[in-house]
């Protein structure tokens, strides 16, 4: 048994390499052809459903004007309600043919639950869920307790979000955007629960499918 834990240790490091040198340019290939397909070849949004949380201000305000502008038709949630009107009205003159609006807090399970329903209520179906309600903030904080807040906005918002949609999405193969941060690879002072938050969020998406 010595023999072969031996054996095993100086062969499978070699084979491990050779594989990747030999499997790892044709992923890049395949990578490549894919990207340059749906570049070429881009989604048609027409009529498309898309449901965007914390879409009153910054990346899912302009995620929704792009949205509109190919026909998509939105389902915007936010806290803030005259700014999440503001920004219904301008996807609305943009292109997208039908527009409601959420209020809710997606650290809230409940509420969660509410705009997912309601935005089958109303569409009927979810092509695009777009994860993008979160906050990070820098702040003397001195034990994990602190974090709760954040934590409950930024990783479980998307997870109770994902979990609810999940069903939808797949009976008509629909697609996940996740707003993720560079923090997941490079951390910086202070931030180190952004980087939690991104690499956990990573971590789960791929145990979803």
């Amino acid at each position: 048994m010595d023999l072969i834990h031996k054996l095993l240790n100086l062969i499978l490091p070699i084979l491990t390499i050779i594989l990747l040198l030999l499997l790892y340019p044709l992923v890049l290939v395949f990578r490549f052809f894919n990207y340059f397909i749906k570049f070429a070849f881009p989604e048609d949004l027409a009529g498309k459903v898309t449901l965007i949380t914390g879409a009153s201000s910054g990346i899912g305000e302009y995620l929704a004007y792009e949205y509109a502008k190919r026909g998509a038709r939105l389902a915007l949630v936010a806290r803030r309600k005259e700014q999440l009107e503001v920004v219904a009205e301008r996807a609305r003159e943009l292109g997208s043919p039908e527009v409601i609006v959420i209020f809710a807090d997606v650290s809230k399970l409940d509420d969660c639950k509410r705009f997912v329903d309601e935005t089958i209520h109303h569409f009927g179906t979810l092509d695009h869920l777009v994860n993008n309600a979160g906050v990070c903030y820098v702040q003397d904080q001195r034990c994990s307790s602190d974090y709760i807040s954040l934590m409950d906005i930024n990783f479980w918002g998307s997870v109770y979000t994902t979990q609810f949609a999940l069903p939808h999405l797949r009976n008509n193969k629909g697609k996940i955007v996740v707003i993720s941060s560079c923090a997941g690879w490079f951390a910086t002072p202070k931030l180190g629960i952004c980087c939690v938050r991104t690499r956990s969020i990573r971590y789960q998406y791929h145990h979803l499918f």
